[in-house]
Parts: C-alpha cells; structure tokens; sequence
C-alpha cells in the first residue's frame, strides 16, 4: 500500500474517535445489566463514595467520586479492588510494567486473584465483578478493563456477542489489518496493550493480538509476569479470554492456577491446579458459547451475574 493511502487511513481517526465512545458509553449501559453494579454502587455509598458513569458528573461533591466512566481510561487499565479495605477501588493501572512492579512488591497485599469480565467488559462491570469476588475472598483482587478500539467494533456490529469464538477471530484479523495499514487507527484504545514489555508488534510499530484478543493477551501477560497470582476468574467472554491465554503458558506454570468461570464452559485440555465452572441452566447464550464443554456446577440460573435480576449467576456464593 502506498504512503498516500496510508494518509487516507490516518485522516479517518477524527471521524473514529465519536464511534469508539459512543461503543464505550454503549457497553458501560449494558454491563449494567449483566454485573452487580447496583450492589457495588450502594455498598460503596454506605462507605462514602459515589460511583459516576457520566463524564459530565459534577466533581463538587461532599462525598468521594470513584469515576468508572467510559471515558475516564478509554485505553485499557488494571483496577485493584478490596472490598474489605479502604479505599475499595485502587486509582488504575495505566501500564502493564507498573502494575507488575506493585503486584511483585510487599506493597500489593498478596494480589492472588484475577478477574476478567466479558460481555461489555467496561470499568463500571469489571469492577462490579471484582468486587463481588472480593466480598467472597476475602481478599484484593485485580480486574482487567480492556482497552476498546476499532477493532473491537467490527465483531460487535457483526453480531460479535451471540459467538465468542467468532469474535475473537473477527477482532484478531481485524486489528492485524489495522495494524499493517492503518496503525494509528489500530493504537487507539490499545495503550495498555502496547505498554506490555516485549510485546508483540507489527512492522509498522502497532500492536496486533497474539492470543485471540486483547483481553487474552493482558491476562497472559499478567500471568506470565506476576507469579502471585494463582487464581482465575472470568465471565462470559472473560473465559474464553482466560482459556486463550493458558494455552501459551508453560505447564508449571498453568498447575498453580485455579480457574473459575461463570457463563461460559472453557476447555480443560489445559493442566491446572483444578477447574470450577458454572453454566446456568437457562443461559442460552452461555451455552451456545461453550462449544459442547461440560460445567461442574449448574445453577438455576440465566448469563448474568446482577443479583438484582431474578434467576442470576451468585458468583460470591459460588466462590465461598
């Protein structure tokens, strides 16, 4: 392709960028149903701080502000949430090697567990899933909020969410082409991806997806990094991100990790310390996304893990 189409494609990132957050904006909404969010956003009130969604909340406010909008980290980051120690919600992580330094340190209060959310997988639904983890822990635990770029839209629009594999194929050779022709297209909402060490790269300098996604590719990269962490936890696509990212880790280091899944039944082709997984038994698209794969746990129970919405996944239940 010539510097001049190049061009074209760079010219396109003012016309992109309203896409992406209006697509940010539209995930944080529909996590809304699948995660605990209102049980995080009244536990936290009780303890003096207010979550805001909107990036036109106020910042006068006599409570503290914990800002889980779409656009306060549109690029990725990593949230270390306690539920049982103030202040609750760490501010995030912004680049992978600061997160390694601080998990690897005496100052990370044996960070052991790793939560990936899926569906929209936005801050205000990775946290909420953390949180309800933590509660059941009793203990820190990290949650990956995955940078949303271009790459992420095309499967959406294709009707990525009704087939997790396809998704991941979609979104892979979508930000590979990106990467070789349009790269400043592909870097944005990639910061977190791009700030892992040594990561994989194409010749034009933008990061392409090694393990199906992005969020496959931070979950192996933390877990390739952070020896602590010895315990998974995933919903719906987070699974599959969790299932991805094994399979390039060396077996000694896989039989130290237990896996939890919720809505979505993974391979356990992979050696790991054990396997828990719980599919609900009215979760349709769950079970459509788990390829044949058999659960150890089915619940009366539907995709999300909302504990307002009758007949949802518990996943601080299923985790005591």
């Amino acid at each position: 392709m010539s510097p001049e189409n190049l061009v074209l494609y760079e010219v396109q990132r003012s016309f992109i960028e309203p896409i992406l957050r209006l697509c940010r904006l539209w995930n944080t909404t529909f996590d809304m149903l699948f995660y605990d969010v209102g049980l995080l956003t009244m536990t936290l009130l009780t303890k003096g701080t207010i979550v805001v969604t909107e990036a036109t909340a106020s910042p006068r406010h006599p409570l503290t502000i914990l800002n889980l909008t779409a656009q306060s980290n549109p690029s990725g980051s990593i949230i270390i949430v306690d539920a049982n120690l103030a202040p609750y919600v760490s501010a995030p992580f912004l680049e992978m090697k600061q997160f390694f330094d601080f998990a690897n340190s005496f100052a990370s209060a044996k960070i052991q567990t790793l939560a990936v959310s899926g569906v929209g997988s936005s801050a205000f639904g990775s946290v909420a899933l953390a949180w309800d983890v933590s509660e059941a822990l009793g203990e820190p635990v990290a949650a990956i909020v995955p940078g949303y770029g271009l790459a992420d839209v095309v499967p959406q629009a294709l009707g990525g969410w009704f087939g997790f594999e396809m998704y991941d194929v979609v979104q892979s050779a979508t930000q590979e082409f990106l990467a070789n022709f349009a790269p400043t297209l592909a870097m944005m909402g990639k910061d977190l991806a791009r700030s892992t060490p040594g990561r994989e790269t194409a010749p034009t300098g933008a990061p392409v997806f090694r393990y199906g996604s992005a969020a496959s590719d931070d979950v192996h990269a933390i877990l390739r990094n952070v020896p602590g962490i010895t315990r998974v936890i995933g919903h719906s696509k987070g699974a599959l991100a969790i299932e991805n990212a094994l399979r390039s880790l060396p077996s000694d280091r896989t039989e130290e990790i237990t896996v939890h899944t919720f809505g979505c039944v993974i391979s356990e082709d992979v050696p790991c310390r054990s396997y828990a997984q719980h599919l609900g038994l009215i979760d349709a698209l769950g079970t459509l996304n788990s390829l044949g794969n058999s659960p150890e746990f089915r619940p009366l129970a539907d995709h999300s893990t909302n504990t307002f919405i009758p007949w949802s996944l518990q996943v601080a239940k299923a985790l005591d």
